[in-house]
């Protein structure tokens, strides 16, 4: 991936915030896997953070799809004050957690959205984001909608993202890339740009 990755003390304070956060609530809620607690710093917010090295239009609005425990959605918000970030999650406990969350931490650039992403009004995304949300034919059929000729989709993906990516018309495989994490050696993430048609199958 290309780009650097600014981190002042600010964000640093908000990220470690977050971190305790999490900690606690997931005590009350399964929100990210026990196991994966004492990695957070990498599992978690470096692995949501490396999105931001990717070159996009820095003025956009990110969608970010099926948020729950805020992943990316929370971290590109708190490193980034000036990126408008909507968070997309349907389920109770996890929009009072997002909601909680984004209050404690001052994130003025965030909205939730408590619904499901099928009933979420239209509106142009400069950035499309989705992590661990749906296979990806699924994840393109309702987010089609939102994409614009300026969006760029990151969706950070496991070793099946080749077979995901081969089920997609041959217009959408042309339309991506696969670059490998730099978190997680058997992790990639999808990266494409542009849009494409509200129904999932052709990139224009």
């Amino acid at each position: 991936m290309r780009g650097t990755l600014g981190c002042d003390r600010s964000a640093i304070r908000r990220l470690e915030l977050l971190v305790q956060m999490l900690g606690e609530e997931n005590i009350a809620q399964n929100l990210v896997s026990a196991a994966s607690l004492p990695d957070v710093w990498v599992r978690h917010i470096a692995d949501s953070a490396q999105l931001l090295t990717v070159p996009r239009e820095t003025s956009s609005s990110w969608l970010d799809l099926g948020s729950g425990a805020g992943f990316p959605g929370l971290v590109i918000a708190a490193l980034d004050p000036g990126i408008p970030v909507t968070l997309v999650e349907n389920r109770a406990r996890r929009i009072a957690w997002l909601r909680k969350a984004a209050d404690a931490l001052g994130l003025g650039n965030v909205n939730i959205a408590g619904q499901r992403l099928e009933v979420l009004p239209t509106a142009a995304a400069g950035v499309i984001s989705a992590r661990a949300f749906a296979p990806l034919p699924r994840l393109i059929v309702l987010s089609a909608r939102f994409s614009t000729s300026q969006t760029t989709w990151l969706l950070p993906k496991g070793r099946n993202v080749a077979i995901e990516l081969a089920q997609m018309s041959k217009s959408i495989q042309t339309m991506f890339h696969v670059e490998r994490s730099l978190t997680d050696s058997d992790a990639f993430v999808l990266i494409g740009r542009g849009r494409i048609d509200p129904d999932g199958r052709t990139a224009s």
